[in-house]
């Protein structure tokens, strides 16, 4: 079992303010250190060749959140983590970008919780990311091959010679989790009026001001289905430096709702 988590650098005073729950490595020789002191935010007129250093050609991250109800999975007042998906400046997602990186659907409860001995991250995975339609670790091991493998700072070529097997994958469950407990959707909304209900219906209006005043005024994208049924919500940001830094720059969603602007159901969980 190894007892280890990954490093943080400097934050920038702009960036999304994570808890500083990653300690510092023991050893710090990771190609991290070789960064410029002040690193290029991603999507800008600057770049950087350093692919270790500068998150390309990716260079936007959704932190994405799901809210199931049919069927139910997690907290009745909590939305579950979806995951945290890349994309490219123009907005093409990144996925399946490595296939030597994949792993199978029953590693990473093992590299989190036996590997590395985290057993507080583990709990946090087993109540937050939550798979309505299949075993949780089954979500949690396609996440990390459809979006953490396109994360090219997190790759293992760029922690060293003392690269320790499998901490690029919990190192990316960790940043997932703590980004994901940025972002309180349910707080957000009911907040602001809005709880589930079998009978109440918001707007389009109502929810966007719910979320955006609760990032700084930038839009946040959130998702209806069929039913006109509110299910995803995800925030956006910009990359300065690697993944590890946690230095991320709140930006407007990518992308429309589909939702209407009115008759938006908020349906409860466990209730159908």
């Amino acid at each position: 079992m190894r007892a280890f988590a990954p490093i943080i650098l400097a934050a920038c005073a702009q960036a999304v303010s994570i808890p500083n729950v990653l300690r510092p490595r023991d050893d710090l020789d990771n190609t991290w250190f070789t960064c410029p002191s002040t690193n290029i935010e991603t999507c800008g007129t600057e770049t950087g060749s350093n692919t270790c250093c500068f998150e390309s050609p990716g260079g936007i991250i959704n932190q994405a959140q799901f809210w199931d109800y049919l069927p139910s999975s997690g907290s009745s007042e909590n939305f579950t983590l979806a995951g945290i998906y890349p994309y490219a400046c123009n907005g093409t997602a990144q996925e399946y970008c490595d296939e030597l990186l994949f792993i199978n659907s029953s590693s990473p409860g093992w590299i989190v919780g036996t590997e590395y001995g985290d057993t507080i991250t583990l709990e946090d995975m087993e109540t937050y990311w939550k798979n309505n339609k299949g075993s949780d670790e089954e979500l949690w091991a396609e996440d990390f091959n459809k979006h953490g493998t396109c994360i090219r700072t997190n790759r293992p070529s760029c922690w060293g010679e003392n690269f320790m097997t499998d901490e690029h994958i919990y190192t990316y469950y960790q940043i997932a989790l703590n980004l994901y407990h940025e972002y309180p959707t349910f707080q957000f909304l009911s907040d602001a009026g809005i709880v589930p209900s079998l009978t109440t219906t918001y707007t389009s209006a109502q929810i966007s001001e719910a979320l955006s005043s609760n990032n700084d005024g930038h839009s946040v994208y959130y998702r209806c289905d069929d039913t006109d049924a509110l299910v995803e919500v995800g925030y956006f940001h910009h990359f300065i430096g690697p993944l590890v830094v946690l230095d991320y720059v709140k930006i407007d969603s990518l992308f429309k709702t589909n939702c209407p602007s009115t008759g938006i159901r908020f349906v409860p969980k466990y209730q159908l």
